[in-house]
């Protein structure tokens, strides 16, 4: 295995059920974190980097794969949140399919009493978002690709596994599933 620099000795961090507790943004720990979780005997240590810390009286090698003792009850619902909303979205404008300077648009405007809810507000790039302005979809003639709705846990965790980070230690590789049209 590799033997990455300190600070990116970073710890997967998987549920009771052996499952990462997040796939976007990824379940990860500190170092620091991991070290204080193993003495507090709050996790079983998986896997472990080559790289040890010491002090005085002890030595450890740094944890790469911990998994809590405890189970933690995922949340019912998904946390509103422009990143949510853009990975519900799977990081595209919902009226042209572009990719690129993301924002998120309310489909009936605040101006207009729109709130700002699963259901009211889609993807956009700044593009279309600055075409379509105050207006409603249909008046600006833009219908985005899905009616907006609030996703489930599950189903932004799934789309989560579509974004796999750009670093991924080996050690890591059996405990996460991504879809394998991207990995290379």
């Amino acid at each position: 295995m590799t033997n990455p620099p300190l600070e990116n000795c970073h710890a997967l961090v998987l549920n009771a059920d052996y499952q990462p507790i997040s796939y976007f943004p990824l379940s990860l720990w500190h170092w620091q974190d991991s070290v204080r979780a193993v003495f507090l005997d709050r996790v079983n240590v998986l896997s472990e980097y080559e790289r040890m810390v010491r002090s005085p009286g002890f030595q450890l090698r740094l944890p790469s794969v911990i998994a809590l003792k405890r189970y933690i009850q995922p949340a019912r619902r998904p946390a509103f949140t422009r990143f949510n909303v853009f990975l519900r979205d799977a990081f595209r404008c919902q009226y042209c399919g572009d990719d690129e300077e993301l924002t998120f648009d309310h489909l009936t405007p605040r101006s207009q009493g729109g709130r700002t809810t699963w259901e009211n507000v889609v993807t956009a790039c700044a593009t279309c978002n600055l075409r379509k302005g105050g207006r409603r979809p249909r008046e600006a003639g833009l219908y985005p690709a899905r009616q907006p709705r609030m996703p489930t846990v599950r189903e932004l965790q799934q789309r989560g596994r579509g974004f796999p980070p750009n670093y991924l230690h080996e050690s890591w590789r059996d405990y996460l599933y991504w879809d394998a049209e991207l990995e290379t």
